[in-house]
């Protein structure tokens, strides 16, 4: 999945922990992430923590998409700071799962929250 992942290419996200259930995504913030105050944009915060969350919930070649997702923003990063997202699986029932992900910056600060809900779908990766 990840290597056909334009966006997070383009962001330069790095994939750290790919495993069954979590993952673990960096990004290092650049000057054309930020929004109009000079801090980063939530939707790029929004956007590391979602690709986290794709990681961990597509484990098998069942391809696995949201269902939606809500995320509480409690710290303001700058350019040069790096982001990690790290997701975790909560529980899978039948085609539905949800997952959390923690985004902290390079000092361990958390700066966001991300709750996923994950639909399997029936296709499968190819």
């Amino acid at each position: 999945m990840m290597q056909r992942d334009a966006a997070a290419a383009m962001l330069g996200m790095q994939v750290e922990v790919d495993a069954p259930g979590e993952a673990v995504v960096s990004m290092t913030v650049r000057e054309d992430m930020l929004n109009g105050f000079s801090i980063t944009h939530g939707g790029l915060v929004f956007a590391l923590a979602d690709t986290a969350f794709a990681i961990a919930c597509n484990e098998d070649e069942r391809v696995t998409v949201a269902a939606g997702a809500d995320i509480t923003f409690l710290k303001s990063t700058k350019t040069g700071q790096t982001l990690r997202a790290s997701a975790l699986r909560r529980i899978v029932s039948g085609r539905t799962g949800l997952y959390d992900v923690t985004v902290t910056d390079e000092t361990g600060d958390v700066v966001a929250e991300f709750r996923g809900r994950s639909i399997t779908t029936n296709r499968t990766t190819e």
